[in-house]
């Protein structure tokens, strides 16, 4: 079993830019760019209208096996390997759990989701089950998950197996301190060397959309404003004149 200490953090900078760039922005972005599919399949928002954005803190489960595992961890509770990912936690932090998609494991339940948040937490991505909804209904944390159980974390098929390192995320490869992006459309890994170009294609992309999308509404035709067509291109500057990007 293994447990990398600590991560390293993208420039505050960084994330503040992605809060306004949707997950769907990003990862058409990316698409772009030759990263076909960056987003996590499998998990889904139980939050609805949460967004967030920050690095990944990662968590791994492994099918159980007796020579690895053994029942100590209840005497030991420092045995519990799932609990050092949180101890990693700092403001904005969000942990991405490979629980191989099962549905029949709490990675988490109340108390571990409750010390999560309070140590400022953004929110968790986990390709499997939580536990204790109504109690982390309440607790409003943002969640990315497949579903809930009443089980506990290693009661049935699963362990945990390892901390910060390289794991697979609803088909996704996830290194610890990737950039989760996630709202209702769904979360996406954004590499780290890649985030300033994302931002400056995506903000490139968002403001001919809003002029495009004020065009369609109007009726105009979805050849020329959607992409926004060359022809079209005159009038945009001419309309943006008129509505600069706020800072």
């Amino acid at each position: 079993m293994t447990h990398t200490p600590g991560i390293t953090r993208p420039p505050r900078a960084i994330i503040e830019a992605l809060r306004d760039i949707g997950a769907a922005t990003v990862a058409g972005t990316l698409g772009h760019m030759g990263i076909r599919n960056p987003h996590i399949q499998g998990p889904v928002s139980w939050n609805k209208g949460k967004a967030i954005v920050g690095p990944a803190l990662t968590l791994q489960f492994m099918p159980k096996r007796e020579d690895l595992y053994g029942e100590d961890e209840y005497t030991d509770p420092e045995k519990q390997l799932h609990r050092h990912v949180l101890y990693h936690v700092e403001e904005g932090d969000i942990v991405v759990v490979d629980a191989r998609g099962d549905m029949t494991a709490g990675v988490f339940g109340d108390m571990m989701s409750t010390y999560f948040k309070g140590r400022g937490g953004a929110g968790m991505v986990i390709d499997g089950c939580l536990r204790d909804y109504p109690n982390l209904k309440k607790l409003d944390l943002p969640l990315w998950v497949r579903g809930w159980t009443p089980n506990f974390h290693t009661q049935t098929g699963l362990m945990p197996f390892a901390v910060n390192v390289p794991i697979a995320c609803g088909g996704v490869t996830v290194i610890p301190g990737d950039i989760i992006v996630a709202d209702d459309d769904g979360a996406v890994v954004l590499p780290v060397r890649l985030a300033e170009e994302v931002i400056a294609k995506a903000q490139e992309h968002h403001e001919w959309e809003d002029f495009s999308r004020m065009k369609l509404m109007e009726g105009a035709p979805l050849q020329r404003y959607y992409p926004l067509h060359a022809d079209a291109q005159g009038e945009y500057q001419e309309w943006r004149k008129l509505n600069p990007v706020k800072a």
